[in-house]
């Protein structure tokens, strides 16, 4: 099934434009395909659960705490 496509003009910095042309041409792609890639992976990524890692320690510091404070004294007893 063919996807309709429609044009898009969009405007960069010129360092940005280089860039993506010179990743299509070392990638035998063209900037079209790069952008296309790109959008579809981060719709991919939308739609993930978060790592097992990330899992893990989330919610390992209670809400109560206050984290700068910690790390403050935390700093201060290291390095006072």
């Amino acid at each position: 099934m063919q996807t309709e496509t429609v044009k898009l003009t969009i405007r960069l910095p010129r360092q940005d434009v280089e860039f993506a042309k010179a990743y299509a041409k070392a990638h035998d792609l063209s900037v079209t395909e790069v952008i296309d890639r790109y959008l579809r992976r981060m719709r991919a990524l939308e739609n993930t659960l978060p790592s097992p890692e990330l899992d893990f320690i989330t919610g390992l510091v209670p809400s109560d705490v206050d984290a700068e404070a910690e790390y403050r004294q935390h700093q201060q007893e290291k390095h006072g």
